[in-house]
């Protein structure tokens, strides 16, 4: 799993006791309504495409840096679909996170989908009814981002 510098430099202090932060989540949809998952190199599973906010960076600038970053796409956020705490997450590290996360749907404007770095293992374009099984907050940002929700508040 790749880490943000500033936050392996917190892990240097803090260990893998869990830790807040905030994050995007990324639901890309393209022309035919298909979403974008990538397979993750940490665990082998499908998850929508997300990380953690840089200090000082935009949610939405966030989102573009990372859908690239990630799959070499190029995306334009559209909407806000959901915002609150993910779960925790537990990494094959011993690390744990919980995320105050954005999720955004986004339209490609550019590039071609591909493993642009060492988080992905492939990335692939899904239609809805064709899902792999994705972690169940992950599953709701898909369900959110292809609805009309905007901007969505849930209590846990």
């Amino acid at each position: 799993m790749p880490i943000a510098p500033w936050l392996a430099d917190l892990r240097t202090h803090v260990g893998h006791a869990r830790l807040f932060a905030p994050a995007i989540a990324a639901i890309v949809v393209d022309d035919r309504g298909r979403v974008l998952l990538h397979r993750s190199s940490d665990d082998g599973r499908w998850h929508t495409i997300g990380g953690v906010m840089e200090p000082g960076e935009e949610p939405a600038r966030t989102v573009v840096r990372e859908v690239h970053e990630e799959t070499g796409l190029l995306v334009e956020p559209e909407r806000l679909c959901w915002i609150g705490a993910t779960p925790v997450v537990r990494y094959a590290n011993g690390d744990e996170m919980t995320y105050l996360a954005l999720c955004f749907r986004c339209r490609v404007v550019g590039g071609e989908p591909r493993v642009a770095d060492d988080e992905s293992l492939e990335v692939a374009f899904f239609a809805p009814d064709e899902l792999p099984e994705l972690p169940a907050y992950q599953r709701r940002f898909v369900e959110l981002a292809l609805s009309d929700a905007v901007g969505r508040f849930e209590r846990g």
